[in-house]
């Protein structure tokens, strides 16, 4: 049952915001999004505040000073709508409804009102490529059978062979196995086969339905009414399929990443952006600069940039440079693409290292390159310093930095949990994702003693590492040497200075091989990608290294993976 509230609130306006509707930097302000730092919470593994060992909005809430602290614009948060919780919430049963398990409503517009007293806007998950097989259209299109008109915002499809026994084309989901599960029809007797580009549980909308236009627009303008400043668009890349549904004709697996532009008949197609077109109406209608955010895995960051068009979404995640290697020349290369790429279009370039579906940067840097997904703990010393180094070069550039929880205090993936405690969905299929995102979504530590390390008074819904006390906020605050307090001194002066943050380009200076030099207005950023120290001249004054240099007259010794900034 959808929740609604007694007096739903007024359209808040950029006044209720704090700092961040001020202009700290003697910038024009009113296209916050252009240089934000923005933080993912989420939220089962973020702060518990009932005791239940599963994070919820209260905890969230009350942990929302730490953010402030931390020097970040905005939270994202990820679903916390009412959900069978087959995918972890990204499954939503009711898109108007907050589930039992995070809270109310009421927690909802509470977690709301304290984040802009604090200065912190607040992005919200909208999963509008599929629903929950438990949402009430999809409940009622199998109770009603063939012939119901709700089956048409879905994509039901006789099957093919001679009784329909087998599914209407190859597609495969990206959790492994067909993308096709066959309905049984309210006779007992077998039935049609519906899209689930995900797990069965998640169902794929038909979005040349009018009805799941319109429905999507109005759960736009609730949350707006709500406050929200924006939302993350999840499978952004999927919502409309090419025409007929042809088969792809390839044995291999598909993955959330498109095989080339327009090549993939699910993902990427071009009809998504008259749907963007339609919200950004609706996004500018509102008082405050609200935004949306693209999760488009495309090919290109050429093809990423169709997303973020003047009449489209504001944002779209740089995933290109996620899984970019710690290498000078491929930096380097995705950097200028990215900056390429935006300028055109007038959007900001944005830098991730790490989210809730990828292994920790820190682990992924800890061993050989592997992609985004690895099982391997690596060097964990290598990895946090490398994990530092790259966290400044991403602060340095111009355009907008997403931060995921617990990276701020060098978190690595948790490569070793047993068997039993794992819930991703994926790694129960055959074939699908990797399957091991459970590692990057323990719940984090905020003390060094208690039964979950401050995360709650009832234990953890997953295992935290005995060592996880000596990483957490209370063991890392106020030590110089700490990435906590790394991150701090990082995001203070990015806020503070005034040649970085929003921004096109970049000026690259000669460096040795292994070595990035970039300069933008009073700043310049060296970054050593090699094992060994070099030399490189000095900057100007030292603002904030990932590890200590060495200043030698006119020289400075930058050790191995290590990157420093200067004011100039």
């Amino acid at each position: 049952m959808t929740q609604h509230l007694a007096d739903p609130p007024t359209n808040r306006s950029d006044d209720t915001l704090g700092h961040a509707s001020e202009d700290t930097r003697g910038h024009d302000r009113s296209g916050w999004w252009q240089d934000a730092v923005i933080y993912q919470v989420y939220p089962r593994s973020f702060a518990d505040g009932n005791g239940d060992g599963m994070g919820d909005l209260d905890g969230v809430r009350h942990r929302l000073p730490h953010l402030r602290d931390l020097g970040v614009d905005a939270v994202w948060l990820s679903p916390f709508y009412a959900s069978p919780q087959a995918d972890a919430g990204y499954d939503v049963a009711d898109y108007r409804a907050v589930d039992p398990m995070f809270g109310t409503l009421l927690d909802a517009d509470a977690l709301l009102r304290d984040a802009h007293d604090l200065g912190l806007r607040v992005i919200v998950d909208l999963v509008p490529n599929h629903s929950s097989a438990e949402h009430e259209w999809f409940r009622r299109a199998l109770r009603e059978g063939p012939g119901s008109p709700l089956r048409e915002r879905y994509h039901f499809r006789p099957g093919k062979g001679a009784h329909g026994e087998l599914p209407p084309n190859d597609w495969e989901s990206v959790f492994g196995g067909p993308a096709w599960t066959r309905t049984t029809n309210p006779d007992g007797t077998p039935g049609d086969w519906y899209l689930h580009l995900f797990a069965p549980e998640q169902p794929d909308f038909n979005w040349d339905h009018p009805a799941v236009a319109d429905e999507f627009r109005s759960i736009l303008r609730f949350w707006l009414d709500m406050g929200v400043d924006g939302f993350r668009v999840d499978v952004a890349h999927g919502l409309v399929k090419a025409a007929g549904l042809p088969d792809i004709g390839d044995a291999g697996r598909v993955r959330l990443l498109g095989t080339g532009d327009g090549g993939t008949p699910f993902f990427d197609q071009d009809g998504v952006h008259e749907i963007y077109r339609q919200w950004r109406t609706i996004l500018d209608e509102y008082p405050g600069d609200r935004i949306a955010v693209a999760e488009a895995w495309t090919p290109t960051v050429e093809r990423t940039a169709h997303y973020v068009r003047p009449d489209e979404l504001h944002q779209a995640f740089n995933f290109q440079y996620l899984s970019t290697p710690w290498r000078a020349d491929a930096l380097r290369e995705v950097v200028d693409r990215s900056l390429d790429a935006m300028r055109p279009v007038g959007a900001p370039a944005t830098w991730v290292l790490s989210n809730h579906d990828v292994t920790r940067h820190t682990t992924r840097f800890a061993g050989r390159p592997g992609g985004t997904q690895t099982r391997e703990p690596g060097d964990r010393a290598l990895g946090l310093r490398r994990a530092r180094a790259a966290t400044l070069l991403m602060l340095a550039l111009p355009g907008s930095a997403y931060l995921y929880q617990g990276e701020e205090l060098g978190l690595p993936d948790v490569t070793d949990l047993p068997d039993e405690v794992r819930q991703d969905p994926s790694y129960f299929r055959a074939d699908g994702q990797d399957g091991f995102r459970d590692g990057c979504r323990v719940p984090i530590p905020w003390t060094r003693r208690g039964s979950s390390y401050g995360f709650g008074t009832g234990g953890s819904w997953l295992p935290q590492p005995a060592a996880w006390g000596e990483l957490s906020v209370e063991a890392q605050t106020g030590d110089p040497d700490s990435t906590l307090e790394l991150y701090r001194a990082a995001l203070r002066i990015r806020r503070d200075h005034p040649g970085l943050g929003a921004g096109s380009s970049v000026d690259w200076r000669d460096a040795p091989d292994g070595v990035l030099v970039l300069a933008r207005p009073g700043f310049v950023c060296a970054v050593n990608t090699t094992a060994e120290p070099v030399r490189i001249p000095t900057g100007g004054t030292l603002l904030l290294s990932s590890a200590p240099v060495m200043t030698d007259g006119t020289e400075t010794v930058l050790p191995g993976d290590t990157t420093a900034w200067w004011s100039v």
